[in-house]
């Protein structure tokens, strides 16, 4: 990673020096203010259909990676993104509910660390056969090294659901680094 880092030495004292190496990280007194260039970035979602248990949290088995600049998703073990840059991630996720579902509803929820952390919207389902949508987002801090997220998505009612899947466009979860700290 290249840096640049100031030191104050004084009213007017500053020291700047850079390495050239890959992405900039700026630093002030050997504090990151912030990093540039090839950020963590990802973007992934469910390649096929996945059977879902009514009135039980499910973690969704995103396993289709658009891209991951950093490679901190796991999409064929834990389906999880555990970024190695500490700071704040913009975090955004959807699920599909391909609904045979009567009288019921649906919720996508970022779990962190393994423990639920913020609920999207809850979408009511009151007939079978339909496309029911529920949306989460949300800034999460990560520290760089053990903090993980993942899509987890909840159905209640009576049916058969499943997590729909369209080239990318029904079940996803993406993110991106806001702020490195």
């Amino acid at each position: 990673m290249a840096l640049i880092n100031t030191t104050t030495t004084g009213v007017l004292g500053t020291t700047v020096y850079g390495d050239g190496q890959g992405s900039l990280a700026v630093q002030k007194d050997g504090v990151t203010q912030g990093i540039y260039g090839n950020i963590p970035a990802f973007s992934v979602y469910l390649g096929t259909l996945q059977n879902v248990t009514t009135n039980t949290f499910t973690k969704v088995l995103l396993n289709i990676e658009e891209f991951d600049t950093n490679n901190n998703y796991d999409n064929a073990t834990n389906y999880r993104f555990t970024p190695t840059v500490a700071g704040y991630y913009q975090i955004n996720g959807n699920i599909t509910l391909n609904a045979t579902l009567i009288n019921g509803n649906s919720l996508a929820v970022i779990y962190k660390n393994g423990s639920r952390y913020k609920d999207g919207n809850l979408q009511s389902a009151s007939s079978g056969g339909a496309l029911f949508y529920s949306v989460v987002s949300t800034l999460v801090y990560f520290n760089g090294t053990t903090d993980y997220v993942e899509l987890w998505g909840l159905v209640n009612g009576t049916g058969s659901p499943s997590f729909g899947v369209n080239t990318g466009t029904q079940s996803y979860l993406n993110g991106y680094l806001v702020k490195a700290t």
